[in-house]
């Protein structure tokens, strides 16, 4: 078994920067050298002056690297490791829903396959959706593959959001349901709920707070609470600790066991080996950054690599 140690000292001697998705397994985020959520880390990428960049997550997630940083070699550990939500909203969908909503643009979730995203207009996360599909001039959007968040958006700016496809979900956050959430607030009643958004709505009505994971974070440290009942996958339960409160699942079984396969030793494979790039096609990843560079700019914020 690969220890910690080792696996920093193969990043140093290696140039390179591991970065761990929030759902990934405690000892991969504590020898990463960012944890956080997938954009965020795709932009701590850029940032880095690594050239290789190990992404430990799932695979729309190290697309989305390859495509944002031309200039660096992107790894992935586990090359399986696929989102189930992501797979559901293929190009071909797409193009289906835009024939048949030709007015509506199109808004897609940062879960989604570089082909996806390269046909979008538009690129969100969880923590920004609302913001941006508010600032849209239209009233009908197009929005997936998530159906819980688009019913959260819809909810929250009052527009119209079209589920692109109507039954898109997180096979995990659909495993927290209200009777597991009510369970696990039976045994801490003095729990606050934090909740991701891909939630189901009758556990998005029962949470303090509603965000991404690495907005639950930073609300464990800042609602004052000294317990929280956590609304998403496991993982995140790792960082929610380290913020000094007592955290507790909504639900054990959210696991994602996708985000689980990857380990430590595959990380030092990956990197003693140089296995496992990661490419995406030029005309692909120019779309990828066009639309989310279309979406910093309806949110009032420069696209980091036009600032570089």
């Amino acid at each position: 078994m690969v220890a910690i140690e080792e696996v920093r000292k193969l990043l140093e001697s290696r140039g390179a920067v591991l970065l761990a998705h929030n759902y990934q397994r405690p000892e991969v985020q504590d020898a990463a050298d960012y944890v956080g959520d997938s954009l965020e880390l795709t932009l701590k990428a850029l940032e880095s002056k690594a050239s290789t960049v190990v992404f430990a997550g799932v695979d729309f997630m190290a697309e989305q690297a390859a495509a944002l940083c031309p200039g660096k070699r992107v790894l992935v550990p586990e090359p399986t490791a696929k989102c189930p939500m992501a797979a559901m909203l293929t190009p071909e969908l797409v193009k289906r829903y835009r024939k048949r909503y030709p007015r509506a643009p199109l808004v897609v979730y940062v879960n989604t396959i570089a082909r996806v995203k390269a046909l979008a207009d538009y690129v969100v996360t969880s923590a920004n959706a609302a913001k941006l599909i508010s600032s849209l001039d239209a009233e009908t959007v197009l929005f997936g593959p998530d159906k819980n968040l688009a019913e959260y958006v819809a909810e929250v700016t009052g527009k119209s959001v079209v589920p692109v496809p109507k039954h898109g979900h997180c096979p995990v956050h659909e495993v927290i349901t209200l009777e597991c959430l009510l369970a696990s607030k039976s045994e801490h009643p003095n729990a606050k709920v934090l909740a991701h958004p891909e939630c189901p709505r009758e556990v998005r009505r029962l949470a303090d707070f509603i965000g991404s994971t690495s907005q639950m974070v930073k609300a464990a440290s800042e609602l004052g609470g000294k317990e929280y009942v956590i609304a998403t996958e496991v993982g995140l339960l790792h960082r929610v600790h380290k913020a000094d409160v007592a955290a507790y699942p909504a639900s054990r079984y959210a696991v994602c066991v996708e985000m689980k396969k990857t380990t430590l030793s595959k990380v030092a494979a990956s990197l003693l080996e140089g296995r496992n790039v990661v490419r995406v096609q030029p005309r692909v990843a120019e779309g990828v950054r066009s639309a989310i560079e279309r979406s910093f700019e309806l949110l009032g914020v420069d696209a980091p690599w036009l600032r570089r």
